[in-house]
């Protein structure tokens, strides 16, 4: 009987407990693929799975990992084979369905794309879904602004230091846009110019800037990952027919807005989802990130293995990550 290593989460009285277990592949879930996991990443969704915050997964014990990269060991659908490498990301995988911080999954085919050529497995996973909802986030832009593209556009990102802004802002930075930073680590700065920024702004600032309900024109289009406050004052300081994609909810689940900048600017909000999304808007995204959208991830990706991961976890929901973590699984 084939067993695998996982990292699994277990509900006790005193709270979640994190251990790395033997578990047996005859365990794990129905599904078409069984694939044999190369590499993970870590998310905030990950962190909230392993440490049981509700609204997440609903059973224990469990094995997170909302992100796999690996190959086909087993397949009973005609349009994967055996030996082909595949990224899984979002759905229920890692949620409730058994995820990428263990050497084995089983899942839906329609869950899994082929890994395009010219991406690596670390590549992909040095993204995973931080990467692929920046992705998003430049293509709803880009398709916004008709695909005229970024040269000589002035924009912002908000929570620059986290997965999705550091690689939104590599990726603008790369598409020639003027990159204005928002970070609330001022020891960061560096490392944001680094990445690409021509400016750092600290958060605490920023409503020196913009100002509410309309202030002046200052950016033409921004990705936010935070939502609430700065929300608010990222819409207040857009160029006319300028916008924003939002994709996080770090500041909170709200935010304030008048109508001004939506009939006086016609500036636009948009919304980015990266779990549900179609298998066709996924597969495109990757094969960006593999060709015109290629970045260099290595100074901005951290490798761990699946024994060093609870660190990372506490250190991701103390609102200290920077960057992305890797998870070898090898």
């Amino acid at each position: 009987m084939k067993t695998y290593q996982a990292l699994e989460s277990t509900k006790t009285e005193e709270g979640n407990t994190l251990a790395l277990v033997e578990k047996n592949i005859d365990d794990l879930p129905e599904g078409d693929l069984l694939i044999k996991v190369s590499y993970s990443s870590l998310n905030y969704k990950d962190a909230m799975s392993a440490t049981g915050m509700p609204g997440v997964t609903r059973s224990y014990p469990h094995t997170p990992g909302i992100d796999a990269v690996g190959e086909i060991e087993n397949s009973s659908n005609a349009a994967f084979k055996e030996g082909d490498k595949v990224i899984v990301t979002g759905y229920d995988l890692g949620m409730n369905t058994a995820g990428g911080f263990g050497q084995y999954i089983r899942v839906p085919a329609n869950w899994a794309v082929h890994l395009p050529n010219g991406l690596t497995e670390i590549e992909s996973m040095s993204l995973g879904t931080a990467g692929l909802t920046a992705g998003l986030s430049i293509q709803a832009l880009d398709s916004y602004r008709s695909g005229i593209g970024f040269k000589d556009t002035k924009s912002i990102v908000t929570g620059a230091t986290g997965g999705v802004g550091s690689i939104a802002l590599m990726l603008l930075s790369k598409l020639d846009s003027k990159v204005t930073a928002v970070t609330g680590k001022k020891e960061q700065i560096e490392f944001l110019n680094g990445l690409g920024a021509s400016e750092v702004i600290l958060r605490d600032d920023l409503e020196e800037v913009a100002r509410k309900p309309i202030g002046k024109s200052i950016w033409d289009l921004g990705v936010d990952v935070v939502s609430g406050d700065l929300l608010t004052l990222l819409l207040t300081s857009l160029t006319p027919g300028g916008a924003v994609a939002c994709s996080g909810l770090v500041g909170g689940p709200s935010f304030e807005s008048s109508i001004f900048p939506f009939i006086l600017r016609g500036n636009a909000l948009l919304g980015i989802d990266s779990v549900e999304i179609s298998l066709e808007q996924k597969a495109l995204i990757w094969k960006k990130f593999a060709k015109d959208w290629k970045l260099d991830l290595n100074d901005l990706t951290k490798e761990v293995s699946l024994d060093r991961l609870e660190g990372e976890i506490n250190t991701i929901l103390k609102g200290n990550q920077v960057g992305r973590i890797l998870v070898n699984l090898n």
